[in-house]
């Protein structure tokens, strides 16, 4: 089972469905709207804060299983 860690969303382009999320080491990762777990329009606002999971993907880091802190 892959580590949950927390980050803050970079940006993210609702109308394209991707964006990035900063990890707190400062890395930026990847995540496509289909990572986000909530009810509803799946969007991330600028400058929230999240957890995730990562992974290497073929271009880069990808975050996955994506919600809001408790």
């Amino acid at each position: 089972m892959a580590v949950k860690e927390k980050g803050v969303v970079k940006w993210f382009n609702a109308a394209k469905g991707y964006g990035f999320i900063q990890r707190n080491t400062g890395e930026d990762v990847f995540v496509h709207y289909t990572a986000i777990q909530m009810n509803g329009y799946r969007t991330l606002d600028q400058g929230i804060e999240v957890e995730f999971e990562c992974k290497s993907g073929p271009k880069g880091l990808l975050a996955e299983n994506v919600t809001l802190p408790n």
